[in-house]
């Protein structure tokens, strides 16, 4: 699970996916299928959170990583690189931002 702290030595990634409300179901599902079966097994991955707004037109997507280079060999996987070109299909855009993080409050 992902824990949001200053003092975690993990590599932040979010990422923002803009589609339509006819497609947010689809896109929804497919990360869901991504998290489960493939990307929560890869060496590093420390937990992920998946966000909708209201309007279904963004999905926000925070992940932590023990280090920068476990995602990117994810992402550099033959199996993420077919995910991403199908999620690709679903949505306007999307772009995955490392992170640090600099303050948190309760």
């Amino acid at each position: 699970m992902p824990t949001i702290s200053r003092a975690n030595d993990v590599q932040t990634v979010l990422t923002t996916f803009e589609m339509t409300p006819g497609t947010c179901q689809d896109l929804m599902d497919a990360l869901i299928d991504a998290y489960e079966t493939f990307i929560s097994k890869q060496p590093g991955f420390v937990g992920a959170g998946l966000h909708v707004n209201d309007a279904q037109t963004r999905i926000a997507n925070y992940s932590q990583w023990e280090r920068r280079e476990d995602f990117q060999a994810m992402l550099r996987s033959d199996e993420m690189r077919r995910r991403n070109r199908e999620i690709n299909e679903l949505c306007r855009s999307f772009e995955p931002v490392m992170y640090e993080v600099v303050a948190s409050f309760k």
